[in-house]
């Protein structure tokens, strides 16, 4: 396993170590002893399932306290950009995106903690996700910034996604940054 860090401390890029042969592939997706030896101590309380087609974006989506959550992200069929923001407020690198393509072929997987809103858009003509989360999925603590805003200008390789009703109503930073439960300490 191969553990990448990004300009954002905290968000990493995960690539396991696979065992392929002409049967087909092996790799552990998750491991907790070897997630632990890289200081990743996050338990994982739920695995999710998305199907979506080209063009389509989910995000940017994050909960609130006491449901936050740690995200591990994969992509098993199809690619998709995937994307981790800052939104701890004081954060150095607040504001700021890094991005990753991850796809069925390169098994790649990005770990977004808690305090950065997470994204994706479909890049195949279709794209299944799992990701593991620390918390139960809360629709009263779910949240989230829309997709565009100017103040984050995250580079998504589309210009006119499929959004859903929810995500086309998403606020903008600033209006998030006004009730903001992410503080950095720090760390």
């Amino acid at each position: 396993m191969h553990i990448e860090t990004t300009a954002l401390p905290g968000v990493l890029i995960v690539t396991p170590r696979v065992f392929a042969d002409p049967r087909g592939f092996f790799f552990e997706s998750y491991n907790q002893e070897k997630f632990r030896g890289y200081g990743i101590d996050t338990v994982f309380v739920q695995d999710n399932h998305s199907k979506s087609t080209r063009g389509t974006l989910r995000g940017l989506h994050f909960q609130v306290a006491p449901m936050a959550q740690v995200k591990l992200v994969r992509c098993v069929r199809g690619a998709i950009w995937d994307v981790a923001v800052d939104i701890r407020a004081g954060s150095p690198t607040f504001g700021q995106w890094v991005g990753a393509e991850l796809t069925a072929d390169n098994f790649r997987q990005i770990y977004v903690p808690i305090g950065f809103a997470h994204g994706f858009c479909v890049l195949s003509d279709e794209a299944e996700v799992l990701y593991k989360t620390s918390a139960v999925y809360s629709q009263t603590h779910e949240q989230g910034i829309a997709w565009n805003d100017p103040a984050l200008n995250v580079a998504w390789p589309i210009a006119d996604p499929l959004l859903s009703a929810r995500d086309a109503r998403a606020g903008s930073l600033a209006d998030y940054l006004a009730g903001t439960p992410f503080v950095y300490d720090g760390d």
